[in-house]
């Protein structure tokens, strides 16, 4: 299938690893022109690096935190200044502290609000007027939270079901633009972020590491944790010009 998306512009938050450096690689394989950003430069140099060499297709890179207004609006206009233009833009973060509502203090759901949701809006906002006129697609990349809450991960659960009702509300307001967003939530996909989940659980209950990652893969139906790279084909099509109808929806790779 021609996902369409030879030469677009492509901006992927917080991909110099995990599943945004997966989804950033599918883009690029596709010949799309990608603009990867994070907060360590040194690892969006590597990243952009192998990305290029599994691909074929040189790879913009920015730092960027995404807690900060001025470096996402920085983002996007370097991204233009770059590639161009701006067809897709792939909202990411990394994971918020995990523990309980007990634990969590208000500079904890402040940073949570900043890092997961707000993140979202203020690039949503930044991407908006290329978006238009590119009539152009947005893919949020979440967690399986938000269908159903996961133990000891609040602030996560709470702000990626923001996400998800942002997404959805925007699906009706930037069609009449021809702009589609979606929402893909990750279930037990291989991840530093899920390996960490899983030593914590592991450290909590006593159990071993192995105990941990063996009893969750046999609730998978695959019985094996997902690859990032099975993961970010679903991306890669939602965020392509082969995707002409699926919007506002909230789908789950697990």
């Amino acid at each position: 299938m021609d996902l369409k998306l030879k030469d677009k512009g492509v901006v992927v938050l917080a991909s110099s690893k995990g599943l945004g450096k997966a989804s950033a690689l599918e883009f690029a394989k596709e010949g799309a022109q990608v603009m990867i950003s994070g907060r360590s430069r040194e690892r969006l140099k590597e990243a952009a690096q192998d990305i290029t060499e599994k691909s074929g297709q040189p790879v913009f890179w920015e730092v960027c935190d995404l807690t900060k207004a001025e470096e996402i609006q920085g983002l996007m206009e370097e991204a233009k200044k770059k590639m161009g233009r701006i067809d897709v833009l792939v909202n990411n973060t990394g994971g918020p502290p995990a523990g309980t509502f007990d634990h969590m203090a208000d500079e904890d759901w402040k940073y949570g609000f900043e890092l997961v949701l707000f993140s979202v809006i203020r690039a949503i906002r930044a991407a908006l007027p290329e978006l238009r006129k590119n009539q152009g697609r947005i893919v949020n990349i979440t967690s399986s939270s938000v269908k159903e809450p996961l133990e000891q991960l609040i602030l996560s659960n709470t702000f990626r079901m923001g996400i998800a009702g942002l997404a959805k509300t925007l699906a009706t307001e930037l069609a009449p633009d021809g702009i589609l967003i979606n929402t893909v939530g990750p279930g037990r996909i291989a991840t530093d972020r899920t390996r960490d989940l899983d030593e914590i659980k592991a450290e909590k209950t006593g159990r071993t590491f192995e105990e941990i990652r063996k009893n969750n893969a046999s609730s998978i139906p695959m019985g094996r944790y997902g690859h990032p790279e099975e993961f970010a084909k679903h991306v890669a099509f939602l965020g392509s010009g082969a995707n002409t109808y699926v919007t506002g929806q909230t789908v789950l790779v697990e």
